[in-house]
């Protein structure tokens, strides 16, 4: 059984780079329901979770457990058609293996995709809003152990740890910005914990990311954090009852637009690469 150490990663990484044919740059993440953004992927090769040495599989809803190799507007990407989550019983080692993988694999910019609930009543269902600061409340940490150096320094800064570059982007595209609390799940949050995370500061919240996130900064990537709003949290509307089946319509219906967003930024990252 893999221990999603350092020695795994080197196994799982030699056997990925056999199939590619672009060395990717550019990194994105399919959060529920988002997966049909794949879509965007051309000259694709697909792996499956399943045929990977050490990988681990997915068991929510909505994710796929697919790699896909390719690029985007001609910019090489790894995509992910999926993601793993604490609360499916995963280390917090495991639930961050694949970024450890894209972080060996030399890719620059990891852009993490989720589902949430908002908090912020200003925003709507199907909104896609961009991730500026996070509040980790699952209870874990993803660099907590033996430090692997070849990896990450021990105390890693996460002053900025969405990229202010590329939140600058999503700004002159008009997507409003939001601070993201994760939760461990898979119970959604009460309606007392939804009224003391809007204290804290927090306009969405879901049960992913923010390990991926920590991860990807400890390695050196900048990261950008995209958010469909699936719906409004627990107790803002009373009489609403929360369903997974509700999150997976909602991203569904919103993977056009998120598709756009993400082309876009592609194209700008791509801009900004023949200026360098």
């Amino acid at each position: 059984m893999a221990g999603y150490g350092y020695e795994d990663a080197l196994e799982t990484l030699s056997f990925i780079k056999k199939f590619i044919q672009y060395p990717p740059k550019t990194a994105i993440v399919a959060g529920s329901g988002l997966a049909d953004i794949a879509d965007l992927v051309e000259d694709s090769v697909t792996l499956y979770a399943k045929d990977i040495p050490n990988w681990p599989g997915s068991t929510a809803p909505g994710h796929a457990g697919r790699i896909i190799l390719g690029r985007i507007h001609g910019r090489p990407v790894i995509f992910f058609q999926g993601r793993v989550h604490y609360y499916e019983g995963y280390t917090m080692k495991a639930v961050t293996f694949p970024t450890r993988i894209i972080g060996m694999l030399g890719v620059r910019e990891y852009i993490a995709t989720n589902a949430s609930g908002s908090i912020n009543t200003s925003y709507a269902a199907g909104e896609i809003v961009a991730l500026k600061d996070h509040i980790n409340l699952m209870g874990s940490n993803p660099l907590i152990g033996i430090n692997v150096n070849e990896w990450n320094e021990r105390f890693p800064d996460m002053t900025h740890a969405y990229d202010p570059d590329m939140l600058s982007i999503f700004s002159e595209i008009g997507l409003k910005q939001g601070v993201y609390a994760a939760m461990s799940g898979p119970s959604f949050e009460t309606p007392a914990e939804i009224r003391m995370l809007g204290i804290l500061g927090a306009d969405l919240v879901g049960m992913s990311t923010v390990p991926e996130v920590i991860a990807a900064n400890a390695m050196g990537m900048k990261v950008a954090g995209l958010s469909c709003v699936a719906n409004m949290a627990a107790g803002i509307h009373p009489d609403h009852r929360l369903t997974a089946q509700e999150v997976l319509e909602v991203g569904s219906q919103a993977a056009v637009k998120l598709a756009e967003i993400i082309t876009t930024l592609i194209d700008r990252l791509n801009q900004k690469q023949n200026q360098e």
